[in-house]
């Protein structure tokens, strides 16, 4: 039914993933069905271990899956070579982590910046929209800060400026707010919450957190590597 839908952004169809070490086999993912259509918001929730991680990770194309097939825009991820992957993740997706990962010698604006360098925009184009988005997300008085210099909730704002300065099809958020005080995490889930909705863009969220869950348009429970709803 849904494969025949032009809204849906991201699909699984049949994914499982075994990862696998001499004589040991676990099965991670088992058969996982899943449509995130274009704006929806999209909560995970598991206990740690049930491989909710390992399904972003399929899901943003930084992993294979074992079975199955993931599809990007309609495009089937098994389908193409590692450059073409990474252009794929470069245009359509942005990424969050519950760790910044932002490159310590860089000021927050280099750091924003970077994702539309890497698509060869020029360095003056990329410095005005990166700019243009630290100042959406209340940090346009930090820009020349490096993120030693910032505060945790700052620096997560900043990767959130980092993920959507390319305006991505797609924002996948692992735990986003799991290293933030519980206000900071109010405040930084707000934040990405109102930027997805302003820039049209889907946002699949991996959190620990049931309230910020049930503030989602939908949430899926993974157990034991099925992803069920509810």
């Amino acid at each position: 039914m849904s494969e025949h839908r032009n809204d849906i952004i991201l699909s699984c169809r049949g994914v499982s993933r075994r990862f696998s070490d001499g004589q040991l086999s676990v099965d991670v993912l088992q058969d996982i069905d899943l449509d995130v259509a274009q704006q929806e918001q999209l909560a995970i929730v598991g206990r740690s271990g049930s491989g909710k991680s390992t399904l972003m990770h399929l899901l943003g194309g930084l992993d294979r899956p074992t079975g199955g097939e993931v599809r990007l825009m309609g495009q089937s991820l098994s389908a193409l070579s590692s450059r073409q992957l990474s252009a794929m993740r470069n245009r359509h997706l942005g990424f969050i982590y519950q760790f910044h990962h932002l490159l310590p010698e860089f000021t927050a604006l280099e750091n924003v910046a970077m994702p539309l360098l890497i698509r060869r925009q020029s360095a003056a184009e990329a410095r005005a929209k990166a700019a243009d988005i630290l100042k959406r997300v209340g940090l346009g008085e930090r820009l020349q800060h490096k993120p030693g210099e910032l505060s945790g909730g700052e620096r997560q704002r900043t990767a959130i400026a980092r993920a959507l300065v390319t305006r991505p099809g797609c924002v996948l958020a692992d735990e986003p707010t799991g290293n933030l005080d519980s206000q900071t995490a109010e405040d930084v889930f707000d934040l990405l919450r109102e930027l997805n909705r302003e820039e049209g863009t889907s946002l699949i969220m991996v959190t620990h957190d049931r309230n910020i869950a049930a503030r989602m348009d939908r949430t899926l429970t993974m157990t034991d590597g099925h992803l069920a709803a509810g």
